[in-house]
Protein backbone atom coordinates (compact mmCIF):
# COMPACT_ATOMS: atom_id res chain seq x y z
CA UNK A 1 0.00 0.00 0.00
CA UNK A 2 2.83 2.43 0.85
CA UNK A 3 4.45 1.76 -2.53
CA UNK A 4 1.17 2.24 -4.44
CA UNK A 5 0.60 5.62 -2.75
CA UNK A 6 4.08 6.74 -3.76
CA UNK A 7 3.29 5.85 -7.37
CA UNK A 8 -0.12 7.54 -7.36
CA UNK A 9 0.93 10.70 -9.25
CA UNK A 10 2.29 8.60 -12.11
CA UNK A 11 -0.68 6.24 -12.10
CA UNK A 12 -3.04 9.21 -12.29
CA UNK A 13 -1.03 10.84 -15.06
CA UNK A 14 -1.55 7.73 -17.16
CA UNK A 15 -5.32 7.99 -17.10
CA UNK A 16 -5.51 9.44 -20.59
CA UNK A 17 -6.49 12.81 -22.03
CA UNK A 18 -9.83 14.48 -21.38
CA UNK A 19 -12.53 12.78 -23.35
CA UNK A 20 -10.39 9.74 -24.00
CA UNK A 21 -11.18 6.18 -23.10
CA UNK A 22 -8.31 5.89 -20.64
CA UNK A 23 -6.42 2.67 -20.26
CA UNK A 24 -3.03 4.18 -21.00
CA UNK A 25 -1.10 7.38 -21.35
CA UNK A 26 -1.61 9.47 -24.47
CA UNK A 27 1.07 9.12 -27.09
CA UNK A 28 4.00 11.43 -26.47
CA UNK A 29 5.41 14.00 -28.87
CA UNK A 30 7.19 12.70 -31.97
CA UNK A 31 10.99 12.52 -32.05
CA UNK A 32 12.48 15.95 -32.57
CA UNK A 33 9.36 17.68 -31.23
CA UNK A 34 9.62 21.34 -30.27
CA UNK A 35 9.62 22.49 -26.66
CA UNK A 36 6.03 23.68 -27.10
CA UNK A 37 4.93 20.28 -28.44
CA UNK A 38 6.63 18.48 -25.56
CA UNK A 39 5.00 20.84 -23.06
CA UNK A 40 1.57 20.20 -24.54
CA UNK A 41 2.14 16.45 -24.22
CA UNK A 42 3.19 16.78 -20.57
CA UNK A 43 0.21 18.98 -19.76
CA UNK A 44 -2.28 16.66 -21.46
CA UNK A 45 -0.87 13.62 -19.65
CA UNK A 46 -1.12 15.21 -16.21
CA UNK A 47 -4.17 15.71 -14.03
CA UNK A 48 -3.99 19.45 -13.44
CA UNK A 49 -5.42 20.45 -10.07
CA UNK A 50 -6.12 24.03 -8.95
CA UNK A 51 -6.13 24.03 -5.17
CA UNK A 52 -8.14 27.23 -4.75
CA UNK A 53 -10.58 29.04 -7.04
CA UNK A 54 -13.09 31.65 -5.80
CA UNK A 55 -15.53 31.62 -8.73
CA UNK A 56 -18.17 30.50 -6.20
CA UNK A 57 -18.59 34.13 -5.09
CA UNK A 58 -19.60 35.24 -8.60
CA UNK A 59 -21.93 32.26 -8.93
CA UNK A 60 -23.76 33.05 -5.69
CA UNK A 61 -23.67 36.84 -5.52
CA UNK A 62 -23.86 37.77 -9.21
CA UNK A 63 -25.74 34.83 -10.68
CA UNK A 64 -22.82 33.85 -12.89
CA UNK A 65 -23.20 30.60 -14.79
CA UNK A 66 -20.06 28.70 -15.71
CA UNK A 67 -21.49 28.04 -19.15
CA UNK A 68 -21.31 31.76 -19.95
CA UNK A 69 -18.32 33.58 -21.39
CA UNK A 70 -16.70 35.24 -18.39
CA UNK A 71 -14.63 37.58 -20.56
CA UNK A 72 -17.73 39.58 -21.56
CA UNK A 73 -20.80 41.15 -20.07
CA UNK A 74 -21.51 42.56 -16.66
CA UNK A 75 -19.61 39.90 -14.71
CA UNK A 76 -16.01 39.39 -15.78
CA UNK A 77 -14.35 36.33 -14.33
CA UNK A 78 -11.15 34.33 -14.52
CA UNK A 79 -13.15 31.12 -14.84
CA UNK A 80 -15.75 29.56 -17.14
CA UNK A 81 -16.22 26.15 -18.77
CA UNK A 82 -14.58 27.09 -22.06
CA UNK A 83 -11.44 28.36 -20.36
CA UNK A 84 -11.30 25.45 -17.90
CA UNK A 85 -11.12 23.16 -20.92
CA UNK A 86 -8.55 25.36 -22.64
CA UNK A 87 -6.40 25.28 -19.51
CA UNK A 88 -6.51 21.50 -19.34
CA UNK A 89 -7.91 21.51 -15.77
CA UNK A 90 -8.69 18.08 -14.41
CA UNK A 91 -9.86 19.19 -10.99
CA UNK A 92 -10.63 22.44 -9.18
CA UNK A 93 -11.26 23.13 -5.51
CA UNK A 94 -14.11 25.65 -5.43
CA UNK A 95 -13.64 27.86 -2.38
CA UNK A 96 -16.55 28.20 0.03
CA UNK A 97 -15.65 31.57 1.52
CA UNK A 98 -17.93 33.35 3.99
CA UNK A 99 -17.09 37.01 4.60
CA UNK A 100 -17.59 39.12 7.70
CA UNK A 101 -21.13 40.20 6.83
CA UNK A 102 -22.32 36.80 8.00
CA UNK A 103 -20.21 36.63 11.16
CA UNK A 104 -21.02 39.69 13.30
CA UNK A 105 -18.61 40.51 16.12
CA UNK A 106 -21.30 42.04 18.33
CA UNK A 107 -21.69 39.95 21.51
CA UNK A 108 -24.85 37.88 21.37
CA UNK A 109 -25.46 38.51 17.66
CA UNK A 110 -26.40 35.44 15.66
CA UNK A 111 -23.95 34.13 13.07
CA UNK A 112 -25.25 33.20 9.62
CA UNK A 113 -21.93 31.77 8.45
CA UNK A 114 -23.07 28.15 8.51
CA UNK A 115 -26.18 28.86 6.43
CA UNK A 116 -24.21 31.02 3.98
CA UNK A 117 -21.62 28.27 3.44
CA UNK A 118 -24.35 25.70 2.84
CA UNK A 119 -25.99 28.01 0.30
CA UNK A 120 -22.67 28.34 -1.52
CA UNK A 121 -22.24 24.57 -1.60
CA UNK A 122 -25.76 24.22 -3.00
CA UNK A 123 -24.89 26.75 -5.72
CA UNK A 124 -21.84 24.71 -6.76
CA UNK A 125 -23.93 21.54 -6.80
CA UNK A 126 -26.44 23.31 -9.02
CA UNK A 127 -23.68 24.17 -11.49
CA UNK A 128 -22.69 20.52 -11.78
CA UNK A 129 -26.32 19.60 -12.45
CA UNK A 130 -26.61 22.36 -15.06
CA UNK A 131 -23.48 21.17 -16.88
CA UNK A 132 -23.35 17.39 -16.41
CA UNK A 133 -21.23 16.80 -19.52
CA UNK A 134 -18.49 19.10 -18.28
CA UNK A 135 -18.53 19.03 -14.47
CA UNK A 136 -19.07 16.53 -11.68
CA UNK A 137 -18.57 16.60 -7.94
CA UNK A 138 -15.66 14.62 -6.53
CA UNK A 139 -14.76 13.71 -2.96
CA UNK A 140 -11.82 11.31 -3.43
CA UNK A 141 -8.62 11.06 -5.42
CA UNK A 142 -10.14 8.06 -7.23
CA UNK A 143 -13.15 10.20 -8.21
CA UNK A 144 -10.80 12.73 -9.79
CA UNK A 145 -9.03 10.06 -11.83
CA UNK A 146 -12.34 8.53 -12.94
CA UNK A 147 -13.78 11.88 -14.00
CA UNK A 148 -10.57 12.75 -15.82
CA UNK A 149 -10.97 9.61 -17.93
CA UNK A 150 -14.51 10.67 -18.82
CA UNK A 151 -13.40 14.14 -19.91
CA UNK A 152 -15.08 15.99 -17.04
CA UNK A 153 -13.62 18.54 -14.64
CA UNK A 154 -13.77 17.23 -11.09
CA UNK A 155 -15.29 19.81 -8.75
CA UNK A 156 -14.08 19.60 -5.15
CA UNK A 157 -15.08 21.78 -2.21
CA UNK A 158 -12.77 23.65 0.15
CA UNK A 159 -14.12 25.63 3.09
CA UNK A 160 -12.05 28.84 3.31
CA UNK A 161 -11.95 29.88 6.94
CA UNK A 162 -13.23 28.11 10.03
CA UNK A 163 -15.97 30.58 10.99
CA UNK A 164 -18.77 28.62 9.22
CA UNK A 165 -18.39 25.66 11.57
CA UNK A 166 -19.44 28.07 14.36
CA UNK A 167 -17.26 26.34 16.96
CA UNK A 168 -19.09 23.06 16.42
CA UNK A 169 -17.59 19.67 15.61
CA UNK A 170 -21.07 18.58 14.57
CA UNK A 171 -21.16 21.29 11.90
CA UNK A 172 -17.64 20.36 10.79
CA UNK A 173 -18.90 16.82 10.26
CA UNK A 174 -21.92 18.16 8.39
CA UNK A 175 -19.65 19.99 5.94
CA UNK A 176 -17.65 16.83 5.38
CA UNK A 177 -20.89 14.96 4.67
CA UNK A 178 -21.73 17.64 2.09
CA UNK A 179 -18.48 16.92 0.27
CA UNK A 180 -16.05 19.46 1.75
CA UNK A 181 -12.56 17.99 1.57
CA UNK A 182 -10.43 20.71 3.08
CA UNK A 183 -10.89 23.52 5.54
CA UNK A 184 -8.62 26.57 5.72
CA UNK A 185 -8.54 27.06 9.47
CA UNK A 186 -8.72 30.86 9.33
CA UNK A 187 -9.20 33.60 6.79
CA UNK A 188 -8.01 37.15 7.52
CA UNK A 189 -9.63 37.09 10.97
CA UNK A 190 -8.65 35.10 14.03
CA UNK A 191 -11.28 32.62 15.20
CA UNK A 192 -12.04 31.63 18.78
CA UNK A 193 -9.63 28.72 18.38
CA UNK A 194 -6.93 29.69 15.85
CA UNK A 195 -4.84 32.78 15.11
CA UNK A 196 -4.85 34.26 11.62
CA UNK A 197 -1.90 35.99 9.95
CA UNK A 198 -4.28 38.78 8.94
CA UNK A 199 -4.88 40.51 12.27
CA UNK A 200 -1.86 39.72 14.45
CA UNK A 201 -0.99 43.42 14.63
CA UNK A 202 -4.50 44.41 15.77
CA UNK A 203 -4.45 44.91 19.56
CA UNK A 204 -8.25 44.82 19.66
CA UNK A 205 -8.25 41.15 18.65
CA UNK A 206 -7.86 38.43 21.25
CA UNK A 207 -5.14 36.03 20.13
CA UNK A 208 -4.27 32.55 21.36
CA UNK A 209 -0.57 32.14 20.51
CA UNK A 210 -1.51 29.60 17.84
CA UNK A 211 -4.14 26.90 18.29
CA UNK A 212 -6.28 26.51 21.39
CA UNK A 213 -7.05 23.07 22.82
CA UNK A 214 -10.31 23.14 20.87
CA UNK A 215 -8.36 24.05 17.75
CA UNK A 216 -6.25 20.93 18.21
CA UNK A 217 -9.44 18.92 18.65
CA UNK A 218 -10.69 20.30 15.33
CA UNK A 219 -7.48 19.23 13.59
CA UNK A 220 -7.75 15.73 15.05
CA UNK A 221 -11.38 15.47 13.98
CA UNK A 222 -10.46 16.55 10.45
CA UNK A 223 -7.86 13.76 10.42
CA UNK A 224 -10.51 11.30 11.55
CA UNK A 225 -12.89 12.42 8.81
CA UNK A 226 -10.28 12.46 6.05
CA UNK A 227 -10.62 16.23 5.55
CA UNK A 228 -7.39 18.01 4.66
CA UNK A 229 -6.18 20.68 7.07
CA UNK A 230 -5.30 23.86 5.14
CA UNK A 231 -2.81 26.28 6.71
CA UNK A 232 -3.06 29.13 4.20
CA UNK A 233 -3.96 32.37 6.03
CA UNK A 234 -2.99 31.09 9.48
CA UNK A 235 -0.42 32.75 11.74
CA UNK A 236 3.05 31.22 11.85
CA UNK A 237 2.52 29.84 15.35
CA UNK A 238 -0.79 28.31 14.27
CA UNK A 239 1.00 26.66 11.35
CA UNK A 240 3.49 24.91 13.61
CA UNK A 241 0.79 23.93 16.12
CA UNK A 242 -1.14 22.28 13.28
CA UNK A 243 1.88 20.30 12.12
CA UNK A 244 2.56 19.18 15.69
CA UNK A 245 -1.06 17.97 15.98
CA UNK A 246 -1.97 16.50 12.59
CA UNK A 247 -1.29 12.86 11.80
CA UNK A 248 -2.19 13.41 8.16
CA UNK A 249 -0.34 15.46 5.54
CA UNK A 250 -1.30 19.14 5.59
CA UNK A 251 -1.76 21.53 2.67
CA UNK A 252 -1.32 25.24 2.11
CA UNK A 253 -3.96 25.58 -0.60
CA UNK A 254 -2.88 29.02 -1.90
CA UNK A 255 0.30 30.39 -0.32
CA UNK A 256 3.52 31.61 -1.95
CA UNK A 257 7.13 31.96 -0.76
CA UNK A 258 8.12 34.56 1.85
CA UNK A 259 11.82 34.47 0.91
CA UNK A 260 10.89 36.01 -2.47
CA UNK A 261 8.02 38.28 -1.37
CA UNK A 262 7.87 39.28 2.27
CA UNK A 263 4.22 38.99 3.23
CA UNK A 264 2.83 37.12 6.27
CA UNK A 265 0.47 35.20 3.98
CA UNK A 266 3.49 33.49 2.43
CA UNK A 267 5.48 30.53 3.75
CA UNK A 268 8.97 30.85 5.18
CA UNK A 269 11.65 28.35 4.21
CA UNK A 270 11.34 26.83 7.69
CA UNK A 271 7.64 26.29 7.05
CA UNK A 272 8.32 24.75 3.65
CA UNK A 273 10.77 22.28 5.17
CA UNK A 274 8.31 21.44 7.96
CA UNK A 275 5.53 20.87 5.42
CA UNK A 276 7.81 18.50 3.52
CA UNK A 277 8.60 16.51 6.68
CA UNK A 278 4.84 16.28 7.28
CA UNK A 279 4.34 14.92 3.74
CA UNK A 280 2.14 17.86 2.76
CA UNK A 281 1.98 20.27 -0.18
CA UNK A 282 2.55 24.02 -0.60
CA UNK A 283 0.28 25.20 -3.42
CA UNK A 284 1.63 28.45 -4.84
CA UNK A 285 -0.74 31.43 -5.10
CA UNK A 286 -0.83 33.37 -8.41
CA UNK A 287 -1.83 36.76 -6.90
CA UNK A 288 0.88 39.24 -7.88
CA UNK A 289 0.57 40.98 -4.50
CA UNK A 290 1.97 37.80 -2.91
CA UNK A 291 4.61 36.90 -5.51
CA UNK A 292 6.03 40.27 -6.63
CA UNK A 293 8.37 41.67 -3.97
CA UNK A 294 7.49 45.33 -4.67
CA UNK A 295 3.76 44.74 -4.68
CA UNK A 296 3.83 42.64 -1.52
CA UNK A 297 5.08 45.66 0.41
CA UNK A 298 2.01 47.63 -0.66
CA UNK A 299 -0.40 44.76 -0.07
CA UNK A 300 0.71 44.65 3.59
CA UNK A 301 -1.09 47.98 4.01
CA UNK A 302 -4.22 47.03 2.08
CA UNK A 303 -6.13 45.77 5.12
CA UNK A 304 -5.62 49.10 6.90
CA UNK A 305 -6.71 51.00 3.79
CA UNK A 306 -9.78 48.79 3.44
CA UNK A 307 -10.80 49.47 7.05
CA UNK A 308 -10.61 53.20 6.42
CA UNK A 309 -12.79 52.89 3.32
CA UNK A 310 -15.31 50.66 5.08
CA UNK A 311 -15.70 53.34 7.72
CA UNK A 312 -16.40 55.89 4.97
CA UNK A 313 -18.74 53.62 2.97
CA UNK A 314 -20.17 51.13 5.50
CA UNK A 315 -23.05 50.03 3.26
CA UNK A 316 -21.29 50.04 -0.11
CA UNK A 317 -18.89 47.09 -0.45
CA UNK A 318 -18.69 47.62 -4.21
CA UNK A 319 -17.51 51.21 -3.67
CA UNK A 320 -14.87 49.98 -1.22
CA UNK A 321 -13.58 47.48 -3.78
CA UNK A 322 -13.44 50.12 -6.51
CA UNK A 323 -11.53 52.49 -4.24
CA UNK A 324 -9.05 49.76 -3.33
CA UNK A 325 -8.45 48.95 -6.99
CA UNK A 326 -8.00 52.65 -7.82
CA UNK A 327 -5.59 53.06 -4.91
CA UNK A 328 -3.62 50.09 -6.12
CA UNK A 329 -3.57 51.39 -9.71
CA UNK A 330 -2.22 54.73 -8.48
CA UNK A 331 1.12 53.05 -7.70
CA UNK A 332 1.67 52.49 -11.41
CA UNK A 333 3.07 48.97 -11.10
CA UNK A 334 3.63 47.07 -14.37
CA UNK A 335 2.20 43.59 -14.82
CA UNK A 336 4.16 40.89 -13.03
CA UNK A 337 5.82 38.45 -15.46
CA UNK A 338 5.01 34.74 -15.44
CA UNK A 339 8.67 34.10 -14.59
CA UNK A 340 8.08 35.56 -11.12
CA UNK A 341 5.45 32.94 -10.33
CA UNK A 342 7.69 30.15 -11.61
CA UNK A 343 10.50 31.54 -9.43
CA UNK A 344 8.24 30.84 -6.44
CA UNK A 345 7.56 27.31 -7.66
CA UNK A 346 11.27 26.67 -8.16
CA UNK A 347 12.19 28.05 -4.75
CA UNK A 348 9.60 25.83 -3.10
CA UNK A 349 10.94 22.83 -5.02
CA UNK A 350 14.53 23.59 -3.93
CA UNK A 351 13.55 23.97 -0.27
CA UNK A 352 10.74 21.42 0.19
CA UNK A 353 11.35 19.04 -2.71
CA UNK A 354 9.38 18.40 -5.86
CA UNK A 355 7.00 16.05 -4.01
CA UNK A 356 5.64 18.91 -1.91
CA UNK A 357 4.71 21.70 -4.34
CA UNK A 358 1.45 22.40 -6.19
CA UNK A 359 -0.75 25.13 -7.66
CA UNK A 360 -3.44 27.18 -5.89
CA UNK A 361 -4.36 30.04 -8.20
CA UNK A 362 -6.77 32.17 -6.13
CA UNK A 363 -8.44 33.03 -9.44
CA UNK A 364 -11.63 35.07 -9.00
CA UNK A 365 -10.54 35.85 -5.46
CA UNK A 366 -8.17 38.62 -6.54
CA UNK A 367 -8.63 41.68 -8.80
CA UNK A 368 -8.99 40.73 -12.43
CA UNK A 369 -5.64 41.99 -13.73
CA UNK A 370 -3.55 41.29 -10.62
CA UNK A 371 -2.19 37.99 -11.90
CA UNK A 372 0.97 37.38 -13.93
CA UNK A 373 1.23 38.11 -17.64
CA UNK A 374 0.40 34.98 -19.60
CA UNK A 375 -1.78 33.73 -16.76
CA UNK A 376 -4.77 35.99 -17.26
CA UNK A 377 -7.26 33.25 -16.37
CA UNK A 378 -7.66 29.49 -16.01
CA UNK A 379 -6.86 29.02 -19.70
CA UNK A 380 -3.28 30.00 -18.91
CA UNK A 381 -2.22 26.93 -16.91
CA UNK A 382 -0.29 25.40 -19.86
CA UNK A 383 2.07 28.39 -19.72
CA UNK A 384 3.34 27.13 -16.35
CA UNK A 385 4.11 23.72 -17.80
CA UNK A 386 5.95 25.29 -20.72
CA UNK A 387 8.09 27.51 -18.49
CA UNK A 388 8.94 24.68 -16.09
CA UNK A 389 9.99 22.48 -19.01
CA UNK A 390 11.98 25.37 -20.48
CA UNK A 391 13.86 25.65 -17.16
CA UNK A 392 14.84 22.00 -17.29
CA UNK A 393 12.32 20.36 -14.96
CA UNK A 394 11.49 16.76 -15.78
CA UNK A 395 8.06 15.71 -17.07
CA UNK A 396 7.69 13.53 -13.96
CA UNK A 397 8.40 16.44 -11.63
CA UNK A 398 6.10 18.77 -13.53
CA UNK A 399 3.31 16.19 -13.36
CA UNK A 400 3.65 16.13 -9.59
CA UNK A 401 3.49 19.93 -9.34
CA UNK A 402 0.51 20.20 -11.67
CA UNK A 403 -1.65 17.98 -9.48
CA UNK A 404 -0.08 14.65 -8.61
CA UNK A 405 1.17 15.86 -5.23
CA UNK A 406 -2.22 17.15 -4.12
CA UNK A 407 -3.93 13.92 -5.18
CA UNK A 408 -1.33 11.91 -3.28
CA UNK A 409 -2.04 13.90 -0.13
CA UNK A 410 -5.82 13.58 -0.55
CA UNK A 411 -5.44 9.81 -0.93
CA UNK A 412 -3.22 9.69 2.17
CA UNK A 413 -5.85 11.53 4.22
CA UNK A 414 -8.51 9.11 2.99
CA UNK A 415 -6.32 6.15 3.91
CA UNK A 416 -5.68 7.46 7.42
CA UNK A 417 -9.40 8.03 7.96
CA UNK A 418 -10.21 4.52 6.76
CA UNK A 419 -7.43 2.87 8.78
CA UNK A 420 -6.60 5.07 11.78
CA UNK A 421 -3.52 4.09 13.77
CA UNK A 422 -4.08 2.10 16.93
CA UNK A 423 -3.76 4.34 20.01
CA UNK A 424 -0.66 3.56 22.09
Amino acid sequence: MRRSLALLPFMLAACGPPGGAGGGAPSGPPPGASLEERARAVHRAAIVVDGHNDITLAIVDQGFDLGRDGTRGRTRTHTDLRRLKAGGLGAVFFAIYVDGRFTPRTPGARSHAYERARAMIAAVQAQTRAHPRSLALATTAADVARLRRSGKVAVLLGLEGGLPIENSLEKLRAFHALGVRYMTLTHWSTTEWADSSGDLEDPAVKHHDGLTDFGREIVREMNRLGMLVDVSHVADRTFFDVLATSRAPVIASHSSVRALADHPRNLTDEMLRALARNGGVAMINFFDGFIDRRKAEVVKHTAERRKQLQALYPKDAARVNREIEAWWASHGFPRTPLATLVDHLEHAVRVAGVDHVGLGSDFDGVPHDMVPEGLDDVAGFPAITLELLRRGHSPEGITKILGGNLLRVLAAAERLAAHPPTPK
